[in-house]
């Protein structure tokens, strides 16, 4: 049956107005409260709609050498190929208005409440930010946390016997935030740099508010940003606390590069038109991804314990 319910013309333009309001004002506050959207470069490349996602990597095979005259045996160089596909996901919610709320609004002359709105933009961000920090088995989504094939840094024992940094020295620590970057420069001869590192809030707390050992002007970032010439970015993520082995808190570095990592959203949120139900307007909400993707996994690395 058909739904007896309808708003008049005014009713009517009055309430599409309020939900194109609500989308802009939701879009513009949500994305800066996760870190994730910062943090990891996004990909909207793959259009809306796609099911999977392929991408391919490329090496070449082969060298070159010093020849003589009339020599027939040069060396032969080729290329080869790999591919890896991953699968789009749907995310949705909804919210939704009763008609006696719309024209109340629409006679008082105010807004519609748009804590809903905010409430289902909000939980549709959480759960990307979720996906593109610490994946999804269930539906083969990776995250970048958990990524394999990512370089582990073994974080080493302190002179007390500890790998918390809150048993360490500052210079311990500090040795700690260079070695991680050396182990992505080191191994790939240099090809891979990293600029961001990141970290829980309660390291991060520690290594801003800690002063270097005599040198009380200098803080342990301040100290190791000032003589560490790769990394430009240091922040704090919560999905780093008890990620790592044992549930211990992990730390990590990476090239903050789209040629290096990517978080896939073919469909930005988005609402849809509004669809009666009885004597309520609900409104779906959608958006997709595929989580994160990392290129060239050696340009990641992870250390726990700390």
């Amino acid at each position: 049956m058909k739904n007896p319910i309808k708003l008049d013309v005014g009713e009517s333009s009055f309430f599409r107005r309020q939900l194109e309001y609500i989308k802009s004002q939701t879009y513009d506050t949500k994305y800066k409260q996760l870190k994730a959207f910062s943090l990891i470069p996004i990909s909207t490349e793959a259009p809306s709609g796609a099911d999977t996602i392929t991408f391919r990597r490329f090496s070449g095979i082969g060298y070159a050498k010093i020849i003589a005259d009339y020599v027939h045996d040069f060396p032969r160089v080729d290329v080869f190929g790999e591919e890896e596909t991953i699968k789009v996901r749907s995310m949705g919610d909804s919210y939704g208005y009763s008609i006696k709320e719309i024209r109340r609004s629409q006679m008082a002359g105010t807004n519609l409440d748009q804590r809903r709105a905010d409430a289902a933009r909000r939980a549709m961000d959480e759960l990307t930010n979720t996906l593109s920090w610490r994946g999804d088995s269930t539906y083969s989504i990776n995250g970048l946390i958990d990524y394999p094939g990512i370089t582990e840094y073994t974080v080493p024992l302190g002179a007390g016997g500890f790998k918390l940094w809150n048993t360490k020295t500052p210079d311990e620590i500090v040795a700690d935030l260079s070695g991680i970057v050396t182990a992505v420069i080191d191994p790939t001869n240099g090809r891979e740099a990293p600029d961001t590192m990141i970290m829980p809030i309660e390291q991060y707390q520690y290594i801003t508010n800690t002063r270097m050992t005599g040198d009380s002007a200098k803080t342990i970032l301040t100290f190791f940003l000032e003589n560490n010439q790769f990394i430009k970015t240091v922040d704090w993520v919560v999905e780093l606390k008890g990620a790592g082995a044992g549930g211990t808190d992990r730390f990590m570095v990476y090239e903050k590069s789209p040629r290096n990592l990517t978080q896939e959203l073919p469909q930005m949120f988005e609402q849809f038109p509004e669809q009666w139900k009885g004597m309520e307007a609900v409104i779906h909400c959608h958006a997709e991804t595929a989580g994160v993707v990392v290129y060239y996994p050696l340009s990641v690395a992870y250390g726990d314990g700390i």
